[in-house]
């Protein structure tokens, strides 16, 4: 998964963007007359004033994500989410939206105009969280993900010398027992839920972690008065470490009331911001039911195939009922579910996949494969406990760094039984898509292309459901050119790979709109979506700790394949599927919507 936590919570809410003034490549829109002109110039040059002050006001209020993003001027400082440090933020979104309202919009060149109205859907999406979601108060894996990406974004990429790149660990170690303090003062208990304060006391302790996986060792790159600051940085950061760690289990954890499910009214908010889509909750739900269909009745049409004659197969007939089309198809992925790694196999069987999907890529030439280069880490201990994996690109202003393709480990107390249910899901067709999904041809790769766009908005505020939505593309896009020799179980595992992505637009709105309970949600991933227990549990975690996130991936595949087929019919026999896949990550990562708009030369709403 592309965001984690960190990335979602800081950068869509205090992040910043620098203009590019020029208008697209092969733009048809009518030339302007004179006095269009010169007021057009005008307003790009407003914008691009705009977007400045932007960029240096919001870097200031959140260093942890300047540094994220590539901007090293405040390495050493930290987030202030006291009362007062979340009152000049506020304040920053009001003058910047406010200035953004004195812009004619209509008078932009049209990457500006996509430029403006991701900036308006940023702007008015932070003051809606500051005021009425107040996340502040109640999530405690705000201020955890904030904590583990201060020394984490310092210190897992060599972007500086690394005694510099210490120096500036020690002064926000110094900062982050204040951090703690304020999620102390800010958290209110009895908003709190349950799941939250017992999720972060379990990953608290993993920002030590960081400090023994990235610090401990290198302290003798410092001496003199800098290693002694950098000794009691540490020393300080373990003590106030163990301090909340105090407060998590014995004040939060027993105290939390909070109900982790939002409600309608908030939900379409936060979804509406999250996803700057035309697509509305009920237009997601009646597609995701109609794709449940449908893909099952695909899936059960290759079960057929691959278990005809086969000794002891169910019944298989032309109009199967419901029993008959489950019992078939969970007999067909039993067939994949027998070819799986081992428990400590995982990561090493992941590069293997990386390296085949990245071949297939080339070899038939579907998209443009950079050169960029890729690791597969483990997942950090602080950021465990929500995915399976995820793709960390570099930030846009950092050139040439490694993207981090992270898996998370098995745990180390999962019983035979949990571990051997993890493997069957991720058995070794799924791991293949996951390196798919995550790094080839999906994350990775539209992160490297889009990172090139020269507006830094969209590389910063690139959009969660063009980034998932593109690796679900992805998916299917490689099963259709004959990934693994057109293997049909391989495409049997892929289309059960896409209903999780039609599960969780289900699963989202069903917890936080109409109050599912755990029983209720598995029978729609272990039954009707085919998942094995340890993933519907693990997301049925995820589902109550996240909300708006899930459905991105359903939302932004359902956006790429419309687009794709409407550029289809409307380029017919000149149409080239590498040049549109080009063509698509060339746009910089907006929402869907806009890179149609852009591609068909449409206006842009």
């Amino acid at each position: 998964m592309r965001h984690r936590l960190l990335a979602l919570a800081l950068l869509a809410a205090l992040s910043a963007c620098q203009r590019s003034e020029a208008p697209p490549a092969g733009s048809t829109a009518p030339a302007p007359t004179e006095a269009d002109a010169a007021v057009d110039a005008v307003a790009d040059a407003r914008f691009a004033q705009l977007s400045q002050r932007a960029l240096d006001g919001w870097f200031a209020v959140s260093p942890v994500s300047a540094t994220q993003i590539g901007d090293h001027r405040y390495d050493g400082e930290l987030d202030d989410l006291s009362a007062e440090g979340r009152a000049r933020a506020l304040e920053l979104a009001r003058e910047l939206l406010a200035e953004l309202d004195a812009i004619d919009a209509a008078r932009l060149s049209r990457e500006n105009q996509v430029d403006a109205a991701i900036l308006r859907n940023q702007l008015e999406g932070e003051i809606w969280t500051a005021e009425t979601l107040q996340s502040w108060a109640w999530d405690p894996l705000l201020y955890n993900s904030l904590a583990g990406g201060a020394i984490y974004g310092l210190m897992a990429r060599e972007f500086a010398p690394l005694p510099e790149r210490l120096q500036s660990a020690t002064a926000r170690m110094e900062k982050l027992p204040a951090l703690f303090a304020q999620a102390r003062e800010n958290l209110d208990p009895a908003r709190v839920p349950k799941i939250h304060a017992e999720t972060v006391a379990q990953q608290n302790r993993g920002i030590l972690a960081l400090v023994d996986e990235f610090i401990t060792p290198n302290l003798d790159q410092l001496d003199g008065a800098q290693r002694e600051r950098l000794d009691a940085a540490v020393a300080g950061l373990r003590a106030a470490v163990a301090e909340h760690q105090t407060w998590l289990e014995e004040t939060l954890v027993p105290n939390a009331a909070g109900d982790f499910r939002i409600g309608a009214g908030l939900y379409d908010q936060k979804l509406r911001f999250a996803l700057n889509s035309e697509l509305t909750r009920q237009d997601i739900r009646q597609r995701a039911e109609a794709d449940i269909a449908r893909v099952r009745d695909e899936m059960y049409s290759i079960a057929r195939t691959v278990l005809k004659d086969a000794p002891g197969a169910p019944a298989l007939p032309e109009r199967p009922d419901d029993d008959q089309r489950q019992a078939a198809i969970e007999a067909a992925l039993e067939l994949a579910y027998a070819e799986k790694p081992g428990r400590e196999e995982v990561v090493d069987f992941a590069r293997q996949t990386l390296e085949q999907a990245t071949a297939f890529t080339r070899e038939h030439d579907l998209v443009t494969v950079p050169d960029d280069p890729v690791q597969i880490i483990l997942m950090p201990e602080f950021q465990r406990g929500v995915a399976v994996a995820y793709c960390d690109s570099p930030g846009p202003l950092d050139k040439g760094l490694d993207t981090y393709y992270a898996i998370s480990p098995i745990p180390d107390d999962w019983s035979d039984e949990q571990t051997d249910s993890f493997l069957r899901e991720y058995n070794d067709r799924m791991i293949h898509l996951l390196s798919i999904h995550e790094a080839m041809p999906g994350h990775y790769l539209e992160g490297a292309h889009s990172v090139k766009h020269p507006s830094t908005l969209r590389a910063v505020l690139r959009s969660g459901p063009f980034a998932e939505g593109w690796a679900v593309y992805t998916e299917d896009m490689m099963a259709d050119a004959g990934y693994l020799g057109g293997d049909p179980l391989f495409r049997l595992v892929q289309l059960k790979f896409y209903l999780r992505a039609v599960a969780n637009a289900i699963l989202d709105q069903g917890v936080h709109v109409d109050g599912w309970d755990r029983e209720r949600a598995m029978e729609l991933m272990v039954r009707t979506t085919f998942q094995q227990e340890r993933e519907a549990a693990g997301k049925w975690v995820r589902a109550q700790l996240t909300s708006a996130q899930l459905p991105t991936y359903f939302a932004g595949a359902q956006e790429h394949f419309d687009m794709r087929r409407a550029v289809e019919q409307a380029r017919g026999e000149a149409f080239d599927l590498k040049a549109y896949h080009d063509e698509v990550l060339a746009t910089g990562a907006p929402p869907v919507r806009f890179v149609r708009q852009l591609i068909l030369d449409e206006p842009i709403r």
